[in-house]
């Protein structure tokens, strides 16, 4: 890995997530899509959300650049979220939500697999998300 165009293509998502603070299991199961855009690539993702026993439909994009060396990940409105290393993966910038603070941590050492986890905490959150990719084209 080391460049963003490695990140281009069709990914098949999963995401488990502990919600501590209401004590649930969530389930998301999706797709993904990273395309190219003229400022860097658009992250395009659909799927059901899975809330014990309850499905909804769930969908969510963000911007990605590169900035030297490092890839930024903003949110579909230009917001930033959190700015990662695509060579080593490893710890992200925290991001601050209100009070609640994300922590996250890409892992890409089985790549073309890849996951991102985040802990999120604080007044109004608590949970673990562990999101896996497999690029499927």
């Amino acid at each position: 890995m080391g460049r963003l165009s490695e990140f281009i293509g069709l990914y098949i998502v999963e995401r488990d997530i502990d919600d501590r603070k209401a004590g649930v299991q969530l389930r998301f199961e999706g797709r993904a899509v990273l395309s190219m855009s003229p400022s860097g690539a658009i992250y395009s993702e659909t799927g059901v959300l899975n809330m014990g026993g309850k499905r909804f439909e769930s969908e969510r994009n963000y911007l990605w650049h590169e900035e030297g060396a490092r890839i930024c990940v903003r949110f579909a409105d230009g917001r930033d979220f959190h700015i990662f290393d695509p060579v080593v993966g490893g710890p992200v910038t925290a991001h601050l939500c209100g009070a609640d603070i994300y922590c996250g941590c890409y892992d890409l050492s089985g790549w073309p697999r890849w996951s991102v986890t985040w802990e999120v905490s604080g007044p109004r959150k608590n949970y673990l998300s562990v999101t896996t990719y497999v690029l499927a084209n």
